[in-house]
């Protein structure tokens, strides 16, 4: 049975430490927190969701920015294979998977590692797999000015896998475009075959 306190003895749950709070989901759960095994727990779980959303204090222009540099480069430019982690806000469990990102140039190109830190900016959040793929599109094609963003998620969601349905082999695949990957077709299917090309390591 779930533990409730007295409305007008609870404080307000804004002061209320981190750590209580977890203390507090842990018994609700079921369990001791002052068992050795919980102690530290509420702590270890403060730690981690900060740091697994700490992409609500980066920026996507400050972290491009210092980046960009004159080229007059005008093919298409992508990097697949992006390891993604992120947390479903509709259950705070984890889906991961990988991100496919490319853009065609307009007289500036981007370092090439910035690109993942887009990424991570957008995933470290609670989300959703259809909007993080809108999102790395938009901040993109905002920050970058290019011609033309694809951006293609494949990524398994622990709610389906865990939980619910429990359908551990099935994975969602999202894109988004713009500019010349939605106006010319066979610049989006150029970057949808190469997403789905086998990459054989160097060596």
């Amino acid at each position: 049975m779930a533990l409730t306190v007295p409305a007008s003895s609870a404080p307000p749950l804004g002061r209320v430490p981190f750590p209580d709070l977890v203390r507090e989901i842990i018994r609700r759960l079921g369990d001791d927190p002052s068992r050795e095994g919980l102690l530290r727990t509420p702590e270890r779980v403060e730690e981690a969701l900060g740091f697994l959303t700490r992409g609500y204090t980066m920026s996507p222009r400050e972290i491009v920015e210092d980046a960009l540099f004159e080229e007059r480069h005008h093919n298409m430019v992508i990097v697949k294979n992006i390891e993604m982690y992120s947390l479903c806000e509709h259950h705070l469990l984890p889906f991961f998977g990988k991100v496919h990102v490319a853009y065609i140039p307009d007289g500036r190109i981007l370092g090439l590692s910035k690109i993942a830190r887009l990424v991570e900016v957008f995933a470290r959040r609670l989300q959703v797999q259809e909007r993080l793929t809108e999102q790395i599109a938009e901040s993109l094609w905002e920050v970058v000015e290019p011609q033309g963003v694809g951006v293609v998620i494949e990524a398994y969601h622990l709610c389906m896998m865990m939980r619910g349905v429990q359908k551990q082999n099935s994975y969602t695949i999202t894109s988004a475009v713009r500019g010349a990957f939605l106006d010319d077709a066979r610049t989006r299917d150029e970057f949808l075959r190469l997403c789905q090309s086998e990459n054989h390591p160097l060596g």
